[in-house]
């Protein structure tokens, strides 16, 4: 790793429990040492049963916290979560097309676990064409990846259509399968399917996607090679759920500092 500390932008919603959102993306990199330049994209009513409202934040507002940062900092990697608006994917898409050298891992949220959707319904037309395209890294569920891909009749086939749109990589995360293991797929152009299996946790948990998409954008960002850091961020991610609490009536969140129990015992 860098002696200099990666900074990796992420775009994404506030999330007043802490499990979600800027806070999980801020305690992954951390733990993973690199630093957040957080953009607020939305301000969300939520606790860990369900999503209640949610806020898009202007889209002026999010082009002008971007081009501060990125005019005084060296960021590294891009990473996307909620983006809230139709308006936003498109100043957001100005943003990226104006650094191409930077890596952009996207975290589809389309909707909460309680079915809440962040957006329009034409919201997934605007990212299939404006943000899919200049994707380094996608990280899907099953249900994300079908609304993104309609029209494919399997998940290969939903992955190989986004791959055609300009997507480079997509990570399926098989959380939402019933299969006893958790198994998920990294799909590359002119490579064949690697699969992922990993024992599955007897909960549900909050900010479990948010985790992965950071941990993938912060060692990406350290400069590991692509495999190393898809298998190294879902390592991280597995700890980070095993390690979770009960901190309210709903999911459990994940412990992204699990590594620093030890010394607080």
């Amino acid at each position: 790793m860098h002696s200099e500390k990666p900074i990796v932008m992420c775009f994404s919603g506030l999330d007043t429990t802490g499990g979600a959102g800027l806070q999980a993306d801020i305690e992954t990199l951390f733990s993973l040492g690199c630093h957040c330049a957080p953009v607020a994209t939305a301000l969300t009513v939520q606790n860990t049963q369900h999503v209640i409202s949610s806020e898009p934040t202007d889209a002026t507002l999010i082009v002008q916290q971007a081009r501060a940062v990125l005019e005084d900092m060296n960021i590294k990697c891009f990473k996307l979560g909620v983006v809230g608006s139709i308006e936003a994917v498109e100043v957001i898409h100005t943003v990226l097309n104006d650094y191409p050298g930077i890596p952009v891992i996207i975290d589809p949220v389309l909707s909460a676990g309680g079915g809440f959707s962040f957006g329009e319904s034409n919201l997934i037309d605007a990212i299939r064409s404006l943000l899919l395209p200049l994707c380094t890294v996608l990280t899907p569920n099953v249900d994300e990846i079908a609304r993104l891909s309609p029209t494919a009749d399997s998940h290969d086939a939903c992955a190989n259509e986004i791959m055609e749109l300009g997507c480079q990589h997509v990570l399926l995360t098989g959380t939402h399968s019933a299969t006893p293991d958790v198994v998920n797929c990294f799909y590359a152009e002119h490579m064949d399917v690697i699969t992922f299996n990993w024992p599955r946790l007897e909960n549900t948990y909050h900010g479990s996607g948010c985790t992965l998409a950071a941990a993938v954008a912060g060692y990406i960002a350290h400069g590991l090679p692509m495999h190393d850091a898809i298998q190294q961020a879902q390592r991280f991610t597995w700890e980070a759920l095993q390690h979770g609490t009960r901190m309210g009536m709903g999911q459990l969140i994940p412990n992204r500092s699990y590594w620093n129990i030890e010394g607080l015992e």
